[in-house]
């Protein structure tokens, strides 16, 4: 069996069972939607298939390699790093790596997704300790695009339009461009 051991096999049923049990429970929730031609399982059962074809690749490349790490590969031949709190600055780093996402999570209803999520990711950008502007910009208008594209143009998803004044205007100019851009059929 090539270089597989029990414990690849269980590791690959295992992901197996979820995506058979997943798929199973899909068909609870299975109805057409009106604005979505594939209905309100389409993405959920695109993940799970995404899901099988990678486990069934991993299966297959620890079938031909085994789970001997690579040399030259990133991480492999590097020991873990302790984490060492020895100052106030690292304790604040952690309360800034857990509180960050939370604070977020509370003001996405008021603030809403479209406006809020740009300055969260400059936020984690900088967190992890970037200090070059022009990176941050970039990457932070980068995964704002993506997600954009993805939850607004790929997924048609309703996400949190907020609810105070001037971040639900945002939010509103955003769905109208798309809406506009939709009937140009430009997407």
């Amino acid at each position: 069996m090539g270089r597989l051991t029990t414990s690849h096999i269980i590791e690959t049923v295992v992901w197996g069972l979820i995506v058979i049990i997943f798929f199973g429970f899909s068909f609870e929730f299975d109805r057409e939607i009106e604005i979505y031609k594939f209905g309100a399982t389409g993405w959920p059962r695109t993940i799970l298939i995404l899901l099988a074809l990678v486990t069934l690749g991993n299966l297959f490349h620890l079938y031909r390699n085994g789970s001997i790490g690579e040399a030259g590969r990133v991480g492999q031949s590097e020991p873990d790093d302790e984490m060492t709190y020895n100052s106030l600055r690292d304790y604040s780093k952690l309360l800034a790596i857990l509180i960050g996402p939370l604070i977020y999570a509370i003001l996405l209803k008021p603030v809403g997704f479209y406006f809020l999520t740009p300055f969260f990711i400059s936020y984690i950008i900088v967190i992890f300790g970037e200090r070059s502007l022009k990176f941050i910009l970039g990457v932070t208008l980068l995964l704002y695009l993506i997600l954009l594209l993805l939850f607004m143009v790929v997924l048609n998803a309703p996400l949190p339009q907020g609810n105070m004044s001037p971040f639900y205007d945002y939010s509103a100019f955003l769905l109208k461009l798309n809406t506009q851009l939709k009937q140009l059929s430009i997407w």
